[in-house]
């Protein structure tokens, strides 16, 4: 019989998987550096606004991020700054396994 996995554990897979999509990963390091429209964001990436809202709507599921209203604009933002750290470790890591050092 297969056990279910802990609360903490299945929120954590269900955050890999989000940041698994390279498209989440450029808004969220986008979002990182300032907080963006969507339309915005779909200008920079160069990509839809359509794929661009898709995906800023599975960041808000995974509670990652949020948006303020503004002059009836959605301003996205990263909800909490621990995100920094992560993308840092994750980037650290990939260099690490592509040098000769792994």
């Amino acid at each position: 019989m297969r056990r279910r996995l802990p609360e903490t554990q299945y929120r954590g897979s269900r955050l890999c998987r989000v940041l698994g999509n390279p498209t989440a990963y450029q808004v969220l390091y986008c979002l990182m550096k300032q907080p963006r429209s969507p339309s915005d964001l779909a200008e920079e990436i160069g990509l839809s606004l359509q794929t661009i809202s898709d995906t800023l709507r599975n960041l808000r599921n995974v509670d990652i991020v949020r948006y303020d209203t503004v002059n009836k604009n959605k301003i996205y933002y990263v909800k909490d700054s621990t995100l920094f750290s992560i993308f840092k470790e994750i980037e650290t890591f990939v260099e690490k396994m592509r040098s000769k050092e792994w």
